[in-house]
């Protein structure tokens, strides 16, 4: 008869445990933010992109990861460094890029194309995906540049507009 009751003290206090445990971590994942700061894409650049080519935010975070993907494909890793310090948010850009096939817009053709327009064929197939025609590719390009200068310098922009041209 012992035996049982200090079963069933060992199965409440467990019980306990559990639930303030569970209420602990539910109170923890609501406190937590949904991305790190390093993948919330920066809201300065998307606002100017909306405003300026008047589309919505998923079309500018996805236009602008497929050309930033495109950017980071063509420019060497310690050169892209420096155009993604200059972009808050750049891994949330990045993820953003729509997916074409089994990899994303830029992957595969970014790097097998690795000049000329071939590169930029690929990212209109992205912009196609995302309801925005393959022309905007052109109305993006200033745009980035022009945020990425004013963010880290006319050397910075240089990087990132040879890589996109």
């Amino acid at each position: 008869m012992r035996s049982n009751f200090r079963g069933i003290r060992i199965l409440r206090i467990l019980a306990c445990l559990f639930a303030v445990f569970g209420l602990a971590t539910e109170q923890a994942a609501a406190q937590a933010p949904a991305t790190t700061p390093s993948e919330t894409p920066s809201p300065e650049l998307v606002s100017m992109l909306t405003k300026e080519l008047n589309i919505n935010p998923e079309q500018a975070t996805g236009g602008a990861g497929a050309l930033f993907g495109l950017a980071k494909s063509r420019l060497k890793p310690e050169e892209f460094s420096k155009v993604a310090a200059a972009v808050p948010g750049m891994g949330g850009f990045l993820k953003a890029a729509p997916k074409q096939g089994g990899g994303s817009a830029w992957g595969s053709l970014g790097s097998a194309l690795s000049g000329g327009s071939g590169g930029l064929a690929s990212i209109a197939g992205a912009f196609e995906s995302l309801g925005l025609s393959p022309d905007m590719v052109s109305k993006f390009i200033p745009l980035l540049t022009k945020f990425v200068q004013s963010k880290g310098g006319a050397n910075v922009a240089s990087l990132l507009s040879s890589a996109l041209m």
